[in-house]
């Protein structure tokens, strides 16, 4: 999960880049980067950070140009830590590619092993969005051979990449002298979409980003299509895959996106209204609702479950946590010890809300554990007589090999345990769970064009098709190390966890 933005414009895109980096800041936090082109030159700055650290007037003033690239970093590949990794990445030939990435690939291994061996290709960093960068710079190479570059080739290049290239992969890059190239994987599992002003035209990750800095949204890219656009703000687009099927990430829906995003059709917003109608459904075969006093959300993505959930129930909607908007995601923290530690620096409790009161805390998914059971323990402190969670997802119970930070089944809560299991590891009195089906119909009503969706994460079904229990081990290959080396406190603080 990154934030991803591309723009050609009239004018200097550099502050209009930043911008739209603002509007994508949930979505990675890790990192920041911003290429802009001047003629055939690139400009480019990137650092670890937030984006309001990242750049700073000196930076900004040293970006010029009327084209450009830039991405916020949420690291799921490579070495979390390190700086050299942050995008965009650059490659010299053929004509001067730079690129940025939202996603995960899957054979990044393999395709490594054949850009040194074949291709001789030389890869300096452990991020799969290099290797990205270096199939998609070979497959250009090999339909240009050095020639002028027409669009038709920058189509077939991207058919060549689809062949190659497996996982999830949504890309905006940039091709020196020439224009601006957007594609998805054939899946269409990471968003992007495509937005104008005037003769000026904005790709990125959540249609809230155009929005947000004056373009208005067009249409999303579709799955396997390729989108190119040159430096006059001219568009040509090319289906460049096989057999394309729309099956987007639902954890989008559920957690990542910004709820005044519109993804593939479906408003962000209503999806978690209609997650939270079924979760309500829930609810009344587990706790009577004459047994809860309140419904109190855990901030922020689950608002609008908990708000609809709520109203349906005739129960009294209360904000009982205050939120630190300074503190960020704890889900995308890496290391469980500084998740754990950083929840009571996040929110606070309003005892008013809790005291003597027998609470229903609404959650818009529950992964690790960690963070459920100190909320639990918060409440509980705060004076509530009674604990009840429910979480508008489903259980968690497999992991994540598209891009989202639920790498290997021992840190997932769920994992290998019954629903009351997970309740006595995270403290309440009852664990209420959305079902993966009413789930995928909450959602998948507001667009009956969807093919499906990928929700691997909950039933184990890798829309690629190509995933095994080996590729699980081989992609979460070091991650059981923090930062310092030490051991992962996650396996201490889920002493149960089983080990698929």
């Amino acid at each position: 999960m990154c934030g991803i933005v591309g723009v050609v414009s009239q004018d200097p895109v550099n502050q209009l880049i930043y911008d739209a980096l603002l509007l994508l800041q949930h979505r990675g936090q890790d990192a920041a980067g911003i290429v802009t082109q001047q003629g055939r030159k690139f400009f480019m700055h990137k650092a670890k950070g937030m984006v309001r650290d990242v750049f700073r007037t000196r930076n900004m003033r040293s970006l010029p140009g009327n084209c450009g690239l830039g991405q916020v970093r949420y690291p799921t590949a490579g070495n979390a830590f390190s700086e050299e990794e942050a995008q965009p990445f650059y490659v010299n030939a053929p004509f001067g590619l730079v690129l940025v990435h939202n996603g995960n690939l899957t054979n990044a291994h393999a395709l490594k092993q054949e850009l040194f061996q074949t291709d001789h290709r030389h890869i300096n960093t452990e991020s799969d969005s290099e290797v990205l960068l270096n199939v998609l710079a070979h497959e250009l190479e090999k339909v240009t051979r050095g020639l002028t570059l027409k669009p038709a080739d920058v189509f077939a290049a991207v058919r060549g990449v689809h062949q190659r290239v497996r996982g999830s992969y949504a890309v905006v890059a940039l091709i020196a002298g020439h224009g601006l190239l957007a594609f998805r994987d054939p899946y269409g599992i990471r968003p992007l979409c495509l937005g104008r002003q005037g003769q000026n035209v904005m790709l990125a990750s959540e249609s809230v980003t155009l929005e947000g800095t004056g373009f208005e949204l067009e249409r999303d890219v579709a799955p396997g299509e390729a989108v190119f656009v040159d430096l006059q703000g001219n568009v040509q687009a090319e289906q460049c895959a096989s057999a394309p099927a729309l099956k987007p990430c639902i954890f989008e829906y559920v957690y990542l996106a910004r709820p005044d995003s519109v993804i593939n059709g479906i408003s962000v917003y209503q999806a978690r209204l209609n997650l939270g109608a079924s979760l309500a459904k829930r609810v009344i075969s587990t706790v009577p609702p004459n047994e809860i006093d309140v419904v109190i959300p855990i901030p922020e993505s689950s608002r609008p479950s908990a708000m609809e959930l709520a109203q349906l129930l005739g129960l009294p909607y209360r904000e009982g946590f205050v939120k630190n908007r300074y503190v960020g995601r704890t889900f995308i923290m890496p290391g469980q010890a500084v998740r754990k530690k950083s929840v009571r620096q996040k929110l606070n409790v309003i005892g008013s809300e809790f005291k003597g009161r027998n609470v229903l805390l609404v959650d818009d998914s529950i992964v690790r554990g960690t963070t459920s059971r100190e909320i639990v323990q918060m409440a509980r402190d705060a004076g509530a007589r009674k604990v009840y969670l429910a979480s508008a997802a489903p259980p968690v119970r497999f992991p994540n090999v598209y891009g989202i930070d639920m790498p290997t089944p021992d840190e997932l809560v769920a994992h290998g345990r019954t629903v009351d299991e997970v309740r006595q590891i995270i403290g309440c009195d009852a664990l209420v769970y959305q079902d993966v089906d009413g789930m995928k119909q909450a959602v998948g009503q507001l667009n009956p064009k969807l093919g499906g969706f990928d929700a691997s994460c909950f039933d184990g079904e890798y829309v690629t098709g190509d995933i095994t229990a080996e590729d699980i081990a081989r992609l979460n290959q070091g991650r059981d190390q923090t930062e310092e080396g030490t051991e992962d406190t996650s396996r201490l603080a889920l002493p149960n966890a089983q080990v698929a």
